[in-house]
């Protein structure tokens, strides 16, 4: 999750929310559709173009873009059989496809029955979000002189169960897994850890002594990493998706010791699938919450030697001059409350949950004197040697399982990208959920739990236990929605879910859609 602020302060951080979804309207006609094509948007409708301008490599956004001009041609031809067929056939469909505020909907498509079905899950442990559940045990692990990595874990005592090790997303850390670690570590061997350069994870030494943040001389502003030269563990230290790739696998061999299920929220899904894709034989699986798509803007040295040298820094120590002054700026908007407290409402699409917890931890954070030059590293280190699409090949080449769980309204990593996933991974099991946002790990733990819960049985299982939700043979072709009820605090909530199955086609959503306005509009003609 990208809780803090300066997610979507630089260009670097990847807010997606431009990529808006354009709803079909009332008076959709052939003649708008023809322009849609032809401007090269599709359903969904996020242009290439508009991607490559917030930060998309070249080669994803072409990629996108020849998807987005071949299928656009079909959906055109979908459209004409509409025009033509629809009134005819429109009887014979049900379907609860709905627009909601302003962006196409996904829920209900294809549903058989008139009212979508209902499911009882198990809620958390009694008071989970407190001291109930299994508990959790705080740990360090130095893996390198100066570096020591914070981690949690829980249920030790399960020998034998499975391993799943948590990823968090930028700028939180452990903490925002408590809710999966009190929950299942009741029944696996659970880890989740801090990622060097952030959370718990920061150094405890000056990586670049005698700087001061500012011209203040009060002690409480000292500010680590700002001066003229880089201690000697700290020369190659740059906090990038190759170190915290290189930090997962040795915590994995050094620390379990033994091939893990992967759970990666937004940036840790990114590096749960770069990891899975360099290293396959440490990982069962690996489960994507609402993982970001992109990270880093820099060339990497390694994959374009030539290109990077034309960038004289990429993230290390000491800063140059221009870029702690900028850090200074950036960092006083970025690390206030107010602007924590706003981006935790955009991330949260249910404004009851209580995020107190994580405001005071990511508070807290912003704190340590070694933030500031951590988050300057973070910004302009360099890319992985993969991108996202070629990590999840790899993984699909590699038979690496995995599973798909997004929340519906995130507003930065739209629905269109676990699409995307879906289109790429075909087989992966994929599961909408509504209402939810960039992290629902912590908004429906609930419902994630008990996802994750099936998806790994199905797995360990060799497939003698079903996938949740996809039960039935058509449900596993073709997909299905359900309403998965619990009790939370003592009262009774619900979350829909919308479950992929493995031919789930995008074009048949359009068809099942324009099918629904036919009958609508018959019905409204009547």
């Amino acid at each position: 999750m990208e809780t803090l602020p300066f997610c979507c302060s630089l260009v670097s951080c990847y807010r997606l929310s431009s990529l808006d979804c354009k709803s079909l309207g009332n008076n959709f006609s052939l003649r708008q559709s023809r322009a849609l094509v032809n401007g090269r948007t599709v359903v969904m409708f996020a242009s290439a173009k508009s991607m490559a301008s917030f930060g998309t490599p070249c080669q994803d956004s072409y990629e996108i873009e020849n998807l987005y001009k071949k299928e656009g041609a079909r959906l055109l031809g979908l459209l004409e059989e509409y025009s033509n067929h629809a009134s005819s056939q429109s009887a014979k469909d049900n379907c609860n496809y709905y627009v909601a505020d302003g962006n196409t909907g996904l829920r209900g498509v294809s549903t058989e029955a008139d009212e979508v079905t209902k499911i009882l899950i198990p809620g958390l442990p009694e008071g989970s979000d407190g001291n109930n559940g299994s508990p959790i045990s705080s740990c360090f692990w130095e893996w390198k002189p100066k570096l020591s990595v914070h981690y949690e874990k829980s249920g030790s005592e399960n020998v034998g169960a499975p391993a799943v090790l948590f990823l968090p997303g930028f700028g939180v850390g452990t903490f925002h897994y408590e809710k999966q670690l009190r929950d299942l570590g009741q029944e696996y061997r659970v880890w989740a850890l801090d990622f060097l350069g952030q959370g718990m994870s920061l150094p405890s030494e000056d990586p670049a002594p005698s700087g001061k943040m500012g011209d203040t001389s009060d002690e409480k502003e000292v500010a680590w990493g700002f001066g003229d030269e880089s201690e000697p563990w700290a020369h190659e230290l740059v906090y990038s998706v190759d170190l915290w790739q290189d930090q997962v696998k040795h915590f994995i061999e050094e620390v379990i010791g033994e091939p893990v299920y992967l759970v990666g929220n937004s940036l840790g899904g990114f590096v749960a699938s770069y990891f899975a894709a360099c290293n396959p034989q440490l990982v069962k699986g690996v489960t994507l919450l609402n993982a970001t798509p992109f990270w880093g803007f820099l060339p990497n040295p390694i994959r374009s030697p030539q290109l990077s040298k034309i960038f004289p820094w990429a993230g290390t120590f000491p800063l140059p001059e221009n870029v702690k002054k900028l850090t200074q700026f950036v960092w006083q908007k970025i690390s206030d409350p107010v602007s924590i407290q706003e981006v935790l409402k955009q991330v949260y699409a249910d404004h009851s949950i209580k995020v107190d917890n994580v405001f005071s931890r990511i508070i807290e954070t912003t704190q340590h004197p070694a933030a500031a030059a951590a988050f300057a590293s973070i910004m302009f280190a360099p890319k992985g040697q993969l991108s996202f699409q070629e990590a999840l090949s790899r993984c699909k080449m590699q038979s690496v399982p995995i599973c798909l769980m997004y929340g519906k309204e995130d507003p930065w990593v739209r629905p269109v990208w676990g699409l995307k996933v879906k289109h790429q991974l075909p087989e992966a099991p994929y599961y909408e959920i509504s209402p939810a946002g960039h992290c629902p790990h912590d908004e429906v733990p609930e419902v994630v739990n008990y996802l994750l819960r099936g998806w790994i049985k199905n797995l360990e299982s060799q497939g003698s236990a079903s996938l949740p939700l996809l039960e039935e043979l058509k449900s596993i072709k073709y997909g299905v929605s359900r309403e998965l009820e619990y009790i939370n605090d003592g009262t009774r909530k619900s979350v829909q879910v919308r479950a992929y199955g493995s031919k789930f086609s995008i074009w048949n959503m359009i068809r099942s859609f324009m099918k629904s306005r036919s009958a609508g509009l018959q019905m409204n003609s009547h």
